[in-house]
């Protein structure tokens, strides 16, 4: 009988060790800070964007920075610079900040092209014409609004940013 109770006891410690070992969470309003990011540096984007949700912090790695094209749009990070990403009107963005917390800029994925100010929308056909739209970013800082453009037509691919006037600041045009 003992024998018995002892296998069953094992069983359930067996069976309940193997439930889900994770945990949900609503990240609403979680913000994520494992790396120590300076108060300066917090109380600059939550001055900024006092409504985001999710908030993630993380050091900025040139190699890895996610959805600009830095060279392109003529940003600098320099020495111990600040990625977050957040939530905001239901799209992800990514804002950059300096070590002592000046705003470098901020983009987000724009997934519907057909809202693109018609002065990009006419520069587009004008100067890109037989091109297809592959990915638009809006990028935004301090005194710029602008849409970083990926744009394929056959083997040609080109990069291109422009403001909301239409004009074109900076393109790439490479090869496949």
């Amino acid at each position: 009988m003992k024998l018995r109770i002892l296998i069953l006891m094992a069983s359930i410690g067996i069976l309940a060790s193997c439930g889900p070992s994770y945990r949900v969470t609503d990240k609403s309003t979680v913000s994520t800070d494992t790396i120590g990011v300076p108060t300066d540096v917090k109380a600059a984007f939550s001055t900024q964007y006092p409504t985001a949700g999710n908030v993630v912090w993380s050091t900025y790695d040139a190699s890895a920075a996610p959805i600009v094209d830095w060279d392109l749009n003529g940003w600098t990070a320099g020495d111990g610079a600040y990625l977050v990403t957040y939530n905001l009107n239901n799209d992800t963005y990514y804002s950059w900040y300096t070590a002592t917390g000046d705003w470098i800029g901020t983009a987000y994925a724009m997934n519907d092209y057909k809202s693109l100010p018609p002065a990009v929308s006419a520069t587009l056909n004008d100067k890109f014409n037989g091109y297809s739209i592959t990915s638009v970013n809006r990028e935004m800082k301090k005194d710029q609004m602008a849409y970083e453009l990926q744009l394929k037509n056959g083997d040609m691919k080109a990069k291109v940013l422009i403001d909301d006037n239409g004009n074109i600041i900076k393109q790439k045009t490479m090869d496949k």
